[in-house]
């Protein structure tokens, strides 16, 4: 978020990508053991809480404007406040990996396209604000998962496993989720004519749980 909002005053769809100040690429780690322990009543809690990485720049929209293209069409049409006259999104390729502490190097496992995001940065930001929530400059928002229609394309372990019943064939054996000691690398990046706009790795390694006395 770049200019936030007074609290009680919602962001209009057509004034929303000017609170924008750019895009970073986030890993909200999910615990999904605890997860699904958790999510009957609570929702997705503990489960999610302990840790973000994020990448190490941010690239603005300006930057990203040549990239700008048509988003899907939304059925069933959104509300009246969600309704976005431009619609569109950005060609932004995706591509995440893992390196187990044993592999010489990481091996990719999902190709997706930022494209392939329902609703819209604009709708996201005003639906947020929708109830008078009042957002600050510096304030990080998620889009949530972002998968394509195809298997290569799938955005999450959860995903890409089909909750562990197809396990993925890594160099250092099988994955149905992440082990302890993998490195889950993300990137990105659009594609102009002799040129290109990166993104820089978001990079984060999952360590061992730390032993809490229960004393």
């Amino acid at each position: 978020v770049g200019p936030g909002n007074n609290l009680g005053e919602p962001i209009p769809i057509d004034k929303a990508e000017d609170h924008i100040f750019g895009l970073v690429l986030m890993n909200d780690w999910s615990a999904r053991d605890i997860q699904k322990w958790e999510y009957v009543p609570l929702g997705p809690f503990l489960g999610k809480s302990f840790g973000t990485t994020i990448s190490p720049w941010i690239v603005t929209l300006d930057a990203l404007e040549p990239f700008r293209i048509a988003s899907g069409k939304q059925e069933p049409e959104p509300l009246p406040y969600l309704r976005d006259k431009q619609l569109t999104s950005y060609d932004i390729k995706l591509s995440v990996a893992i390196q187990g502490k044993d592999m010489k190097k990481a091996h990719t496992v999902c190709q997706a396209n930022a494209s392939y995001l329902y609703w819209t940065f604009a709708q996201q930001i005003t639906h947020h604000s929708v109830n008078g929530c009042n957002m600050r400059p510096g304030d990080l928002l998620g889009t949530g998962t972002i998968s394509g229609p195809e298997p290569h394309e799938y955005g999450s372990m959860l995903e890409l496993s089909w909750k562990g019943t197809k396990p993925l064939k890594l160099p250092d054996g099988e994955r149905r989720f992440l082990r302890d000691e993998d490195t889950v690398l993300m990137s990105a990046y659009s594609q102009g004519k002799g040129f290109k706009i990166g993104f820089g790795d978001c990079t984060g390694k999952l360590l061992p749980a730390r032993q809490v006395s229960s004393s």
